[in-house]
């Protein structure tokens, strides 16, 4: 087990890792059931679903993901911003579009181009029932469509223009970390 999760608990934190659930599950590709209470149980599901994000090394999860036929997901983006938590998540409006390579927790190890808006405006509810609305470009973006997918029965497969295998995908972070430390040295 992760050692951060070991010293939560050494603090006497509770955390519940579920189980992702795996393609060919049919959960993962079925419309979701709306959100209509707000309560401890629904708290306890972010809490959950937020400790199997970051056991699992993700930047989203959605319910379906852990078996629960609910609209609910989450994304971290980490860098010390906010969790974005989306209950019963609407598109409004997008704009523009990009491709780049993603994964999906539910896929291990598959890895592709997928072509998505640039820009996402989202309106969804909070843990307790208000609503808000939440603007994000590029990776964010990303990220929030890929899970509000989940949450449709839309899985990132389906999108896959080119499939990136492991091996390109760590000779690319190679090649980016080096471009990084190459730019770092001239500044």
């Amino acid at each position: 087990m992760l050692d951060f999760l070991n010293d939560d608990r050494k603090r006497g934190i509770e955390l519940a890792v579920r189980e992702i659930v795996k393609y060919p599950a049919p959960i993962l590709e079925k419309k979701c059931k709306e959100v209509v209470k707000f309560d401890r149980e629904l708290a306890n599901l972010l809490d959950d679903m937020y400790d199997t994000m970051v056991a699992a090394d993700g930047v989203g999860i959605a319910a379906p993901q852990i078996g629960v036929d609910l609209q609910v997901a989450i994304v971290d983006m980490g860098d010390g911003q906010d969790i974005i938590e989306l209950i019963n998540p609407e598109v409004v409006a997008i704009g523009g579009s990009e491709i780049d390579i993603e994964g999906c927790l539910s896929f291990p190890n598959l890895f592709g181009e997928v072509e998505r808006p640039y820009y996402v405006k989202v309106e969804a509810q909070e843990r307790d029932g208000s609503i808000y609305e939440i603007e994000a470009e590029d990776y964010t973006a990303r990220a929030l469509l890929h899970e509000i997918d989940h949450l449709n029965g839309v899985l990132f497969n389906t999108k896959i223009k080119k499939i990136v295998t492991l091996e390109e995908l760590e000779a690319m972070e190679e090649e980016m970390e080096m471009l990084a430390e190459g730019q770092g040295e001239e500044a």
